[in-house]
Parts: C-alpha cells; sequence; structure tokens
C-alpha cells in the first residue's frame, strides 16, 4: 500500500487513500477504541476540579497491548534492580504515578482515534463513488492521527511480539500462508504513513 503523507501549504498534510486503505485505517481505529475503553458515562460528574482528581487504576493492565500502550513510568526492562528495595520503590512510584495519569492518558488516545474515525468517515461521504479519495487535515488533526498511528502500530506491535527491529524483518519474511503476514503487512503500512506523516510536521 503505497501511500504517503505530504505536507499542506499552510500546514497540515494529505494522504491519497483508496477504499480498502480507508477501511483497514477506520476498522483498526474502531478495534483501539474498543480497547481503550469508554470514557466517562453520561452520568458523571461534569466538575472539571473533580474530574482533575478522578483516580485510576494503580496496577498495569493484564491485556499486553493496554500494557503497551501504558506502560509503568518508572520501570527499566534493560535494568535489574540494585536490590528488591529498588524494585519495591519502583513499583510504588508507578502505581502513584499510572494513578493519576491513566485516566488523561487514555482520554487523549481515545480523542486521537475518534479524530481518525471522523476524518475517514468525513472523506467517505465527500468521495462516495468508490474510488478512494485525498484526505487532507489540519495542523491539529495531523498531530491526532499522528498519535493513533502510534498507537496503532504499538498495540499490533504487542500482538505480534515485535520487541526489536529483527523481529520485524523475520516477521516481514514470514510465508504468505502465515497467519500473522497481513498483521505485518498492517504494521510496516502504517509505519510507513507515519514517518510520512512526521515530515510533514518538521519545521
Amino acid at each position: 500500500m503505497p501511500g504517503h503523507f505530504e505536507p499542506l501549504p499552510g500546514g497540515g498534510a494529505a494522504v491519497a487513500l483508496d477504499d480498502v486503505e480507508i477501511s483497514i485505517i477506520r476498522s483498526l481505529a474502531v478495534q483501539l477504541l474498543e480497547l481503550i475503553g469508554p470514557g466517562p458515562g453520561e452520568d458523571a460528574p461534569s466538575d472539571p476540579l473533580a474530574e482533575l482528581f478522578a483516580e485510576g487504576p494503580s496496577e498495569p493492565p493484564a491485556d499486553p497491548v493496554l500494557r503497551r500502550l501504558f506502560p509503568d513510568a518508572y520501570s527499566d526492562p534493560e535494568k535489574a534492580p540494585d536490590s528488591p528495595f529498588d524494585a519495591e520503590e519502583r513499583r510504588a512510584h508507578s502505581s502513584e504515578f499510572r494513578r493519576y495519569t491513566e485516566n488523561d492518558l487514555r482520554a487523549g488516545k481515545r480523542e486521537n482515534a475518534l479524530a481518525v474515525i471522523r476524518t475517514l468517515d468525513a472523506l467517505t461521504s465527500v468521495a462516495g463513488d468508490g474510488g478512494g479519495a485525498v484526505l487532507k487535515l489540519s495542523p491539529d488533526e495531523s498531530r491526532q492521527w499522528l498519535g493513533s498511528l502510534n498507537d496503532l502500530r504499538l498495540a499490533i506491535g504487542a500482538r505480534l511480539e515485535i520487541t526489536d527491529e529483527d523481529d520485524t524483518d523475520l516477521l516481514f519474511h514470514l510465508p504468505e500462508e502465515d497467519p500473522r503476514k497481513p498483521m505485518v503487512l498492517a504494521y510496516l503500512w502504517l509505519g510507513g504513513l507515519q514517518e510520512t506523516l512526521v515530515s510533514t510536521l518538521m519545521p
């Protein structure tokens, strides 16, 4: 899938997407929303101060994809703790940090995914001829897309158990009949979109 973003005059970015590409990205964004979970319900308090101090979860998610999207803030997987006390202290700090930040992080990721879905829906309603269209994003929409593309790649990478570039190279050479192949191709394609979108946002 050869689509790539190009900068628009005055800011923002544009990319030509066919119907299949639009469908894939939209479907992935919807799945990401379902994974992240719903926002506050209609009966939730609307007091901004109460929301500011609302506590989130203190433990890491059980799902490996959510753990990749919401990692511990004070853990360094490359460094073993000097002592059990160091590990316990890091866990306590991570738990406290997660309690007061994860709700906001989820809300931000949710808004980014919704922006992807809205812009694709608007594109489809304008095009309407089944041949795809050129998606044009404002600077703010471009940043939301960038955040969501990153989240989608993290999610797919977690499902594929990708931890470094060597894993990506090995997965790229999987035989066509391997059930992971479509997911690998989507991961690589989204990476290309992400990389070209980053370049459009650089001064």
